[in-house]
């Protein structure tokens, strides 16, 4: 389904000035968090100036969050999914825009996390970013970006899925290195062993 059908995108923070990021109250979600993470599990301790009656936009749980631009086509959209309902005001960086769906489309926020990180989409957003030295994209282009939306059911299989080998591939990343030191400190123990042996 086309994006534009499916949900509507909102901008970050608007009219601040560097004063307003030194001595604020008010939590935002800086361009790093959303390059970095893949999922916001937390609130960041990133704090901005936000005075009572403006017209700021939210991030809600279930939003995902997009970086607008970047020095390269290929690292230009990179996405963030809210999986926390924020207890506080939470707005994100002016940098940033976000993506939230329609009450009337379903979207397991899990499934998101792993639907806009995947290489067809990445692909599919690349497409949407113009530039030279720096690269934008354009709204337009990316609210006409086409993706799978399946039952839920599905969505929840695929997800769970693909967190269960996320797992598995960090386990590996961990255990691996961990296990290849325990087999060069077993093969060092019997090499200085042979060496040490008394002649029978």
């Amino acid at each position: 389904m086309r994006l534009s059908d499916v949900a509507v995108l909102y901008g970050g923070l608007t009219g601040k000035s560097k004063q307003d990021f030194s001595g604020g109250d008010s939590r935002f979600v800086s361009y790093t968090d959303v390059f970095a993470l893949p999922t916001l599990r937390a609130l960041p301790s990133n704090l901005v100036r936000v005075e009572p009656g403006e017209r700021q936009n939210r991030v809600v749980r279930g939003d995902v969050l997009f970086t607008a631009s970047s020095e390269s086509a290929a690292e230009v959209g990179m996405s963030s999914v809210v999986m926390i309902e924020p207890d506080e005001p939470l707005y994100l960086n002016s940098f940033c825009f976000g993506l939230r769906f329609n009450d009337d489309i379903n979207i397991d926020p899990r499934f998101a996390r792993h639907l806009f990180r995947s290489t067809p989409i990445r692909w599919a957003i690349a497409k949407t970013a113009s530039g030279v030295t720096r690269f934008n994209i354009s709204k337009d282009r990316f609210r006409r970006l086409e993706i799978p939306v399946p039952s839920i059911a599905d969505q929840q299989r695929i997800a769970s899925t693909l967190d269960a080998l996320d797992a598995l591939v960090n386990d590996l990343g961990s255990g691996l290195p961990a296990e290849i030191a325990a087999r060069r400190t077993q093969y060092e123990h019997y090499r200085d062993r042979l060496l040490s042996f008394k002649p029978a």
